[in-house]
Order: C-alpha cells, then structure tokens, then sequence
C-alpha cells in the first residue's frame, strides 16, 4: 500500500512518502526512508518494486554526482529529470524498472520544479503529483486545497490532511511517513510522522 506525493509551492517543494518496506502480507520495517536526496538541492521518491526502486534511484544519484565530479557543475533540475527519463526510456527496452519517480528540486534560475515520471518513462512538469494506492484520496485533497503560492506552513498542514485521509481510508494504510524539503536552503528532512502505535513503542 505504497503512496509517495509532492507539491510545489511559491519557493520551495516537499516530498513525502510512506515509511514501510512490505513484501506480500509481511511488514519488513515501517521506518524506510524512500525519499533520496541526490545533491545539495533535489530530492526523488518513487514507487514500485523495492529492488527497482532502490537499484534505479541510487544509479541515478551516483550518475549525477559523476557529471558533476567530472564538469565541476551540478546538473538542473530540468537536467536531472530529463537524465532520469532517458535512462528510465533505456531501460524499457531492455531491463526494464518497475518505479514511478517524482523528482524535486530548487535552482536559483527558476525556483523550485517537480515532475512526474511513471514506469513507461512519460514525463511531465506539474505542480502536484502523487503514485500508490493512496493517490485516490490524496490527489482529491490537492486539487481541493492546493494553490501554486502556498507557504510552507500550508504546504505541510497539506501533507497532514493528505496523510490522515490516506489513514482512514485505506483498508491497509502505512503507518508512517516522512517529509523533506527542498529549497533555497538545500535539501533536507522536515518531520518524521509516526502512528499512534509506533509512537508510543518508541516512547516506552
């Protein structure tokens, strides 16, 4: 019961994606962090299968880090996501991955991007784009409530609405999530949410 979204506001991008590594019936760990910083100022998340996800995302990162190494500058954003969509394309017609990514990020030139990428590689600039199960609830919210000039106290009252609607609907729902943000400031964490129940495990 995966579910990974983001959303744009005026300066900045948050990233948020549930924390639990399941195969089947089986719960692995609900602390999985699947929001990947790949440089100094861009995040991506995806979803699908575990060792595609983790395999195609880590590719990406040490790829981009290798371009910048050898050309002394980072890639954009725009670049980044155009990059990722070729190898993604590549990869369809040979081995292909089964993620839908949504990388994020921050350039001075033209503040913060999002894009949407699904597993046959079709990419898009958007302002919110969500994948998993939870896309059904949490999509509806962000069409209700977003607005492109959104604050970042907006932006995660949001991600809260989206997360608790997600946690009363689904029949399974992940329990935890993360959050990180990208901005002038770089990439980082914003908060860690816990269930009720894990929470007061990690209290005890």
């Amino acid at each position: 019961m995966e579910c990974v979204f983001s959303l744009v506001g005026s300066d900045f991008a948050v990233v948020a994606a549930n924390s639990s590594a399941v195969h089947s019936i089986l719960v692995h760990k609900s602390n999985k962090d699947k929001i990947m910083i790949l440089d100094s100022h861009k995040l991506i998340t995806a979803s699908g299968e575990p060792g595609d996800r983790v395999q195609f995302m880590e590719y990406i990162q040490k790829n981009m880090a290798l371009y910048q190494f050898r050309n002394g500058i980072p890639l954009t954003t725009t670049a980044a996501a155009n990059f990722t969509h070729g190898e993604l394309a590549t990869a369809l017609r040979k081995n292909p991955y089964s993620v839908n990514i949504l990388p994020a990020g921050y350039d001075k030139e033209t503040d913060p991007s999002l894009y949407c990428m699904d597993y046959i590689a079709t990419l898009h600039k958007v302002d919110k784009g969500v994948f998993g199960y939870g896309s059904y609830f949490s999509l509806a919210m962000m069409d209700r409530h977003y607005h492109s000039v959104m604050t970042v106290e907006e932006a995660i009252d949001l991600v809260d609405i989206c997360i608790m609607e997600i946690r009363s609907r689904l029949v399974v729902a992940p329990p935890n999530f993360v959050i990180k943000i990208v901005d002038k400031d770089g990439a980082r964490e914003y908060v860690w949410h816990e269930s009720v129940k894990d929470a007061a495990i990690n209290s005890a």
